[in-house]
């Protein structure tokens, strides 16, 4: 198919409400590493990776290789039988949470399906239906997953599940009770006490959270937000499931988000960069946890042989190549190019994020911190114009998200900065 008829076939037969990036959407053929081509054969400089899904990069030989040799071995069987490859990769993920604590899993598709797994392991195991969620997150978009998901943009017109709170993030650029950090003494976090003895009925099941909210544009809280709301869920009968779609395997310099904040769940959840593209979800738990779940369940594709060989080479491979040390090295290169950015350009008001998931909120002026939409959606057609390839985030599409296969070198940020700063520099600050 040509071009012009792929984008032709996209407008008749998928549903309208499938977005594309850029008013003309960029039609993309193949890839390989930190590369991708579009169906023009022009070459991009890839910085977001499908969502901060690409981790190990594209067309990897190591997780091809597990691939071709799975496909040619067993393809498919479901839950109801055991193979070495789900195993497997249940026993290495076992191996990598934090104190090795959490080592029953349960795989699935999605990310979604992951998020939902662990809320009925929370009811089930505390006898409470109450959850509690934060502010600008996302968990998915069933009826469940936009419950918990605290952005309306992604929550939608339609009734969403029942039983989901959502209090205050650690978001200090825009702190809602108008504070600073540290002098605020973390008044977000404590807040939630209130929240939970005014909204719910004072018995929770569990707080699921992302230690970096991921599509609300890598809102990255203070060291000692989680320490407090997690105790404070805890006191009040819940547990904490730490939503690692976006952070886990490697990406912030350790091996789950979490980590960076000194908290241990009692359940994780995974997919996106565990699968470095295939769909893949997980969710991992402590014992005690993973045996309330006590009615029938199973996964028809969940499990499935070719996707765990392809993950288990994906966490090889991030280990082989000490991938971990590489997100901080070349995650805090990326950094300091983006404060020279911020310097330069009054357009981008924040700077944050971890390792190699880093975030730029723009805004029309640095004093009254507006929105700058337009101008957001303007610097990423310029940096596609310039060969580089960006995501977007926020509640008000405001932030330009940053979070490129783990494995670049500070060459590939060098050239990232060069790219970014010619795109912005097209983009006037009233633009």
């Amino acid at each position: 198919m040509t071009k012009a008829e792929i984008l032709l076939a996209a407008k008749e037969h998928l549903f309208p409400a499938v977005i594309h990036y850029y008013d003309e959407p960029l039609v993309l053929d193949h890839a390989k590493d930190q590369y991708v081509w579009d169906a023009d054969g022009n070459q991009y400089l890839d910085f977001f990776g499908g969502i901060v899904t690409v981790s190990v990069g594209h067309g990897n030989d190591k997780v091809r290789a597990a691939v071709h040799a799975q496909v040619d071995k067993l393809m498919h069987v479901s839950t109801l039988f055991a193979t070495e490859p789900q195993v497997a990769l249940a026993k290495t993920i076992a191996e990598k949470t934090p104190g090795q604590a959490l080592s029953q899993a349960f795989f699935t598709n999605s990310g979604t399906e992951a998020n939902e797994t662990a809320i009925n392991l929370a009811r089930m195991h505390t006898g409470s239906s109450d959850i509690i969620a934060l502010r600008h997150s996302y968990h998915g978009r069933t009826d469940a997953g936009r419950g918990m998901t605290g952005q309306s943009i992604w929550r939608g017109p339609l009734p969403t599940a029942s039983g989901y709170t959502h209090i205050h993030p650690g978001y200090c650029y825009r702190c809602p009770f108008g504070l600073e950090y540290p002098s605020c003494e973390l008044r977000c976090a404590h807040d939630a006490k209130e929240a939970i003895e005014t909204t719910t009925s004072g018995h929770v099941a569990a707080l699921i959270a992302e230690p970096i909210l991921g599509s609300g544009g890598f809102i990255t809280p203070p060291k000692e937000y989680f320490k407090i709301v997690v105790d404070i869920v805890k006191q009040h009968g819940g547990i904490f499931i730490s939503d690692e779609v976006q952070t886990g395997w490697g990406r912030t310099g350790k091996w789950f988000g979490i980590e960076n904040w000194g908290v241990t769940p009692e359940v994780m959840t995974f997919a996106k960069g565990l699968g470095n593209g295939l769909p893949i979800g997980a969710t991992i738990a402590k014992p005690e946890v993973a045996k309330s779940l006590n009615y029938l369940t199973l996964s028809t594709f969940g499990g499935n042989p070719v996707t765990n060989a392809a993950a288990k080479a994906v966490i090889d491979f991030v280990e082989e190549e000490n991938l971990l040390a590489n997100c901080e090295t070349v995650g805090a290169h990326l950094r300091e190019k983006l404060l020279e950015l911020q310097a330069k350009y009054p357009l981008i008001g924040d700077v944050r994020g971890m390792g190699l998931m880093q975030a730029l909120e723009l805004v029309e002026d640095r004093k009254s911190k507006a929105y700058a939409p337009k101008q957001t959606a303007k610097v990423m057609d310029a940096a596609r114009r310039e060969g580089l390839l960006i995501g977007k985030g926020g509640q008000h599409g405001n932030v330009l998200r940053i979070s490129p296969p783990m494995n670049v070198s500070k060459a590939d940020v060098d050239e990232f900065a060069r790219l970014l700063d010619r795109a912005f520099a097209q983009v006037p600050v009233g633009g």
